[in-house]
């Protein structure tokens, strides 16, 4: 793949590359939509990647080239970078880890770059191929312009510059992108940023499986109003509780203040919030503030003209799939003779979360998660943002190729489109490792 992607780049540019980066995607095992409410997930970097040739040049411009055709080529002046929020192009994601990369060191003559990319993470599918592109191109960025970056600091200022392009996401992505080691998936935390290994238990195999439904976070409503929803809900659980509301941001910091336990909290969202909407006149009432403030000092930019917001589903949520996350990385560590049934009902209760409080999953993703669970996966879930994508399931080993068998003929067969791209939408995965960069021998 380097040999190709070298011989392309030679005659596109009509000079060798001097390096290239590559940066993985990623599945999140367990713990969905709860790094952006302060809470630990547990990811594995999957072997699928994003990868670009790069060579320095002269001039201050960054021109980029995709081998995939559908992808246009693009070029910019280093000095002059536009990120157009309401179309949310492959370029613009790149333009986000060369953007923050820059004014992390305030660099006033950046350096030009021609670069190639050549990707393998099916696109829009949940499997985080918009973060590895940023975190790609932010480590590009770095090593052409002579910098050096501890992967934490690495991970942090992508996850910050990925906002650029109005994505509120919470950091899981770009960690796990950096963080990740083979053969063993990681407990993310945050504030401060760290990873602990998660050995996953033998005997079990992984499988991606995408609905082939494309969900791009960046260009819908849903991700940036779940968001505000958790948000919301963190300022009413905390005006109840008499701590300083207005400060408090995350669904986490209540829980810390209060000092009690998930369970705990799960009590107090029962008890404080009601399971209808909540009306933005509501919410202004109990928080005791205008419309205006309330637009003007929670609402996001993308959420002004949303009038109702679900609190106690998505606190609901987020609440017990923190503990499902712990509770994951436990079994991980205990290794109980049945674990893998453990860590699959943990899977499936996580789904059932996804579906119900959350509601984030689809129709297609539904129908999947049901016929890998028909055909022997032992826990089988969502995994990214949602409404569209992947599923990741567990599936026995010794049932493995049966069971791919078996999807690919209920899902994928039955339906011309899905037929098309069925090599790179069924899988078996194991632990990945992180993103590197490969200098020209």
């Amino acid at each position: 793949r380097l040999q190709k992607l070298k011989e392309m780049f030679i005659s596109k540019f009509g000079s060798a590359p001097k390096f290239y980066v590559r940066a993985p995607g990623r599945v999140n095992l367990i713990g969905e939509h709860i790094d952006y409410c302060g809470y630990a997930v547990l990811p594995m970097a999957i072997e699928q990647d994003i990868l670009i040739a790069v060579e320095p040049v002269k001039t201050q411009v960054v021109q980029l080239a995709n081998t995939n055709s559908m992808y246009l080529d693009f070029s910019t002046s280093v000095n002059n970078i536009q990120i157009n929020k309401t179309k949310p192009q492959w370029h613009n994601y790149f333009q986000c880890g060369l953007k923050g990369i820059q004014e992390h060191f305030g660099l006033n003559n950046p350096t030009g770059m021609n670069c190639l990319l050549d990707g393998t993470i099916p696109p829009s599918s949940g499997l985080s191929s918009s973060s590895a592109l940023v975190c790609c191109a932010g480590l590009v960025t770095l090593r052409a312009n002579g910098k050096t970056l501890s992967k934490v600091e690495l991970a942090e200022i992508c996850t910050k510059s990925e906002r650029y392009i109005g994505t509120e996401g919470g950091g899981m992505d770009q960690s796990i992108s950096f963080l990740a080691e083979e053969g063993t998936a990681k407990l993310i935390e945050f504030s401060p940023l760290r990873a602990t290994d998660v050995r996953l238990p033998s005997g079990a195999a992984f499988v991606i499986a995408n609905s082939c439904v494309e969900m791009n976070k960046a260009a819908t409503s849903h991700y940036n109003i779940r968001v505000m929803e958790c948000r919301l809900a963190t300022k009413l659980l905390s005006k109840s509780k008499g701590l300083d509301w207005k400060k408090m941001v995350r669904l986490h910091d209540v829980q810390t203040e209060l000092g009690v336990s998930l369970e705990e909290m799960l009590t107090i969202v029962k008890e404080v919030l009601h399971p209808e909407p909540y009306s933005t006149e509501e919410i202004c009432k109990c928080l005791g503030i205008s419309l205006e403030e309330l637009r003007s000092q929670i609402l996001s930019q993308n959420t002004q003209d949303v009038s109702t917001f679900k609190l106690y589903q998505r606190a609901t949520h987020v609440y017990s799939e923190a503990a499902r996350v712990l509770e994951f990385k436990k079994i991980c560590n205990e290794a109980p003779a049945n674990a893998i049934q453990l860590l699959g009902e943990l899977m499936n209760q996580s789904y059932i979360s996804c579906r119900e409080m959350y509601e984030c999953s689809c129709p297609e993703l539904d129908r999947l998660v049901d016929i890998c669970l028909q055909f022997g996966a032992i826990g089988s879930r969502l995994t990214g943002a949602g409404w569209g994508g992947c599923t990741v399931s567990m599936v026995p080993t010794d049932k493995l190729n049966t069971f791919l068998k078996n999807v690919k003929k209920a899902y994928y067969q039955t339906d011309v489109q899905r037929l098309a791209l069925e090599n790179n939408n069924l899988f078996a995965t194991k632990p990945g490792r992180g993103a590197l960069v490969f200098v020209e021998a």
